[in-house]
């Protein structure tokens, strides 16, 4: 493994040969990575509801009109929606030109893991950093969605690589301004790229030497105060904005502590991440996070500097949380998971490396310690090694409305209606149907609770009867549904209330859409 820069030690120093291998198998796990992301992005499914919500924002509105606050409950960094935007221009409005920029971001962010991992951990780690994030479901997965969290990801490691080789160095002019600079461009593109900017220097800063630290703040303070202006400037215009929006704040009430004293909301909420957004599933998160406890103590005896440089975006976080200013919630926090990995990652490569221990000095014990380490990177590797094949062999899909348009639109009648129902899905339609040929005048949308488990109210029934009223003159009508994998709901609370006002003439559905055409009574 290559030194790490700037006084930071490599604690497991292999032989070359092994050393070769190891970057053998990290380029295989880069690559792995690539070709599994590839293949969910040319798969090609449908925009679900959260990004045909963003999509309609990036094709309906103007460059300047993307820094204003976004339409139906959406939030994105204007650096991510000018890029999108572009995409959409020069290759069209389609699902291919929207996933183009997270796709580039999620394999821009295996080769800058790569590049991370040689300098926080050690080298026997790296391939099982690599080979982790190349296959866990949710990094997987949103490298080919339309939302930022890909960018996140890339834009958080790419600030580590920027900042780690600087540790301890007197900048010149020229390059402390371009830091400052950098630093607002990554805040631009990433919601999340303050909480990695601030929270890696102070890690840098306080790991210092003594004599150096305040010639290092010195130095570095016109950065500092870019920064902190720029980020004002853009806390100012384009966050607090989002923040004021109270269906976001509603939604992310929950994800708040109580109080800085709230230790229950602490412990829950780093349990959860390790089942989403860092994707072990089963006992395997049971697994996960008793690695993640062994390599933190694993990174504290030999390096701590490792350990406080890989936490300190996580501290940044909570601290984030704990003044309500940030929510550490599933996909919002997707950015933090290389920095978990890594520290999983280094937990087995500490047990694995006291096998090798355990032949020069001869002791039983650690023998057992180096089983319980092969034992531990199988539960965490190959369950996800073995999901991410599925995406390959079958990519993931959500709501496919996209085929169950074409299909209505190629078996409609000219006087047919087309009745959507609302919320997200609705979104999905008012996406798809301009692509389609519908104007907003050939279909519908409405019923937001008709999908409710529990019975109907007459009172409901009247409120649907009357949004129903202006179907009366169509003698057929396609109703749309979106969002629904279960078999059960299609059958045991669709039809009958749909029975209720017409009769049924066909079906057809595709994973998670479907659609009934009716003859109303």
């Amino acid at each position: 493994m290559d030194s790490l820069p700037n006084g930071y030690a490599d604690t497991n120093k292999v032989q070359p040969k092994t050393s070769k291998i190891i970057t053998q198998l990290a380029f295989l796990a880069i690559a792995f990575g690539i070709i599994i992301r590839l293949a969910q992005y040319i798969s090609n499914r449908s925009l679900w509801g959260d990004e045909a919500c963003i999509a309609l924002n990036i094709v309906n509105r103007s460059y300047l009109e993307l820094l204003q606050p976004l339409d139906y409950n959406q939030a994105a960094p204007p650096g991510f929606l000018w890029v999108e935007k572009l995409a959409v221009q020069l290759f069209g409005n389609n699902e291919y030109a929207l996933r183009l920029f997270p796709l580039i971001a999620g394999i821009v962010s295996l080769l800058a893991l790569y590049q991370v991992a040689k300098w926080t951990v050690s080298a026997i780690a790296i391939p099982i950093a690599l080979i982790l994030f190349a296959c866990l479901k949710y990094p997987l997965y949103y490298a080919t969605e339309v939302k930022q969290y890909s960018s996140d990801i890339m834009v958080g490691l790419l600030l580590c690589m920027l900042l780690i080789p600087l540790r301890e160095q007197i900048l010149k002019k020229s390059k402390v301004f371009l830091l400052g600079f950098l630093g607002i461009i990554a805040m631009w593109f990433s919601h999340t790229a303050i909480l990695v900017l601030g929270g890696v220097e102070l890690a840098c800063l306080i790991t210092s030497s003594d004599q150096k630290r305040k010639a290092i703040v010195i130095n570095r303070l016109p950065a500092y105060l870019i920064w902190l202006i720029g980020f004002a400037i853009y806390y100012f215009f384009i966050v607090s904005k989002s923040i004021n929006n109270q269906s976001l704040q509603t939604s992310w009430g929950p994800e708040y502590p109580k109080s800085i004293f709230d230790i229950v909301w602490l412990l829950d909420s780093l349990g959860i991440f390790f089942h989403k957004p860092l994707g072990f599933t089963g006992f395997t998160d049971g697994i996960a996070i008793l690695a993640f406890i062994i390599g933190c103590i694993a990174l504290y005896r030999n390096n701590r500097i490792k350990l406080l440089i890989l936490i300190s975006p996580i501290l940044a976080t909570l601290t984030a949380s704990y003044l309500h200013k940030y929510p550490f919630r599933t996909r919002l926090i997707l950015f933090l998971t290389p920095y978990f990995i890594l520290i999983i990652a280094e937990s087995a490569a500490f047990l694995l490396s006291q096998m090798n221990l355990a032949k020069f000095k001869q002791q039983q014990r650690r023998k057992y310690v180096g089983i319980l380490g092969i034992i531990i990177s199988c539960f965490l590797i190959l369950p996800s090694v073995f999901q991410a094949g599925l995406f390959l062999l079958q990519p993931e899909t959500k709501y496919e409305i996209r085929p169950v348009i074409a299909y209505i639109k190629a078996h409609q009648q000219p006087n047919d209606v087309l009745f959507g129902d609302g919320g997200g899905p609705s979104m999905q339609l008012e996406y798809y149907a301009e692509k389609y040929g519908y104007s907003k005048s050939q279909y519908v949308l409405g019923y937001n609770d008709f999908l409710k488990k529990e019975e109907i109210s007459d009172q409901v029934w009247e409120d649907y009867r009357r949004q129903f009223s202006q179907l009366q003159k169509q003698q057929r009508v396609w109703f749309l549904f979106s969002g629904i994998h279960l078999k059960d709901k299609r059958e045991i609370i669709v039809e009958p209330r749909l029975d209720r006002i017409g009769k049924k003439i066909a079906y057809f559905g595709q994973p998670g859409a479907f659609t009934y055409l009716y003859q109303l009574k």
